[in-house]
């Protein structure tokens, strides 16, 4: 019986520690790449809208300065 409790003590429960260890550090790893990923995903969204955006407005200004450039060459 002395044996058992000897191994428990040295053995069973530092492992114990260390697998909770490792497992707690797992699940904050997780979270923070969750959180990177959802930055990521909003980070493009906003960037593909203002390209988005960006090019409307060139459109729109090339198409004035064809309205200008028609209206000189009459």
């Amino acid at each position: 019986m002395e044996v058992v409790d000897t191994v428990m003590q040295w053995i069973v429960a530092p492992v114990a520690g260390f697998v909770l260890w490792m497992y707690r550090t797992q699940q904050d790893h997780a979270t923070k790449l969750a959180v990177l990923s959802a930055v990521h995903e909003a980070n493009k969204e906003a960037h593909d809208r203002e390209f988005k955006e960006l090019r409307e407005s060139f459109k729109r200004v090339f198409e004035k300065l064809d309205g200008i450039e028609a209206a000189l060459r009459k």
